[in-house]
């Protein structure tokens, strides 16, 4: 018998509330959301507060205008990350039922649909206060690191988005028939009990804490933030490459799981291909070294 760990007693609510005879609930995942913001919000306002860390010794805005800069990126993740879900994931469904597309309580969001919201709510704030567009997109990617761990780690606590089975002795029994399906894989069987990969800790890993670190010391210890485009693209490289290599781990989206096809993959030829997040992964990847051959030797 293959050794597993069970899933703990996890409730992803942190507690919930009856008023006038309706239920309101704290999830872990709002909050890590919430506290994941803050903490990028106040990573960004130590940097600005550091005038030697920036081209020229002049940050490029005031700690003031990130209030600003705060609210259109709030409005990026939602609605980037849910547009990006239904037409990156779902197309087909939300074409049939568009009067869910905004129904964000339902659960669906891409992290490359936020990121793209980001960017272009990043991009309109630098146009309307002439401020550099890499220079800020240094600031804002230095600060995401702890938002992407926290909310990874909320998505292990929620049983969602686990890996494909596995033998492996850290590999998790998620509760739920969904999770319990491995089909025909006897050997990813335990007592009966189908082991999965805890891919959300391993991007967590990866994409929050590693990433983070690097962007820290890179920020703080190397003065990165002289060469425009070298922060963010790391980030860029770095989650695009984390986010590939998970995925060969992680469980795909249900839609794209077929018997003719049960890897999921969502673009192959004769078994050999690319899950939808490995797609999204590599413009990602190649923007992130182009940035970074571009800032490369540049120094202001």
């Amino acid at each position: 018998m293959q050794a597993a760990i069970r899933f703990p007693d996890l409730s992803p609510e942190l507690f919930s509330i009856s008023l006038f005879g309706m239920d309101f609930a704290l999830r872990w995942y709002a909050l890590a959301y919430i506290v994941g913001i803050l903490i990028g919000w106040r990573l960004a306002v130590a940097a600005l507060r550091r005038p030697s860390l920036w081209p020229a010794d002049t940050p490029p805005m005031t700690a003031a205008q990130i209030e600003d800069l705060l609210t259109w990126i709030i409005l990026g993740v939602i609605l980037g990350g849910r547009l990006g879900f239904v037409l990156f994931y779902q197309p087909a469904y939300y074409l049939a039922h568009p009067a869910e597309i905004l129904m964000v309580w339902q659960g669906g969001m891409s992290f490359h649909g936020g990121l793209l919201g980001v960017v272009l709510a990043a991009w309109i704030h630098a146009r309307r206060h002439g401020i550099a567009a890499l220079t800020l997109a240094d600031l804002v990617t230095h600060a995401v690191p702890p938002g992407l761990l926290l909310g990874r780690l909320a998505n292990f606590v929620n049983a969602e988005l686990w890996g494909r089975p596995t033998t492996l002795p850290w590999g998790v029994i998620f509760p739920g028939p969904e999770a319990q399906a491995c089909g025909n894989m006897a050997a990813e069987m335990t007592a009966g009990l189908c082991a999965r990969h805890p891919s959300q800790l391993y991007e967590a890993a990866l994409e929050g804490l590693l990433l983070g670190i690097v962007l820290l010391v890179m920020v703080w210890r190397r003065g990165a933030l002289k060469r425009p485009g070298l922060v963010s693209g790391t980030f860029f490289a770095g989650y695009g490459l984390a986010r590939f290599m998970v995925e060969f781990a992680r469980q795909p989206d249900a839609q794209f799981v077929t018997p003719d096809n049960p890897l999921g993959l969502a673009f192959h030829v004769n078994g050999w291909g690319l899950t939808m997040g490995q797609c999204l992964s590599l413009p990602m990847i190649a923007l992130g070294l182009w940035l970074i051959l571009r800032a490369r030797g540049t120094r202001t």
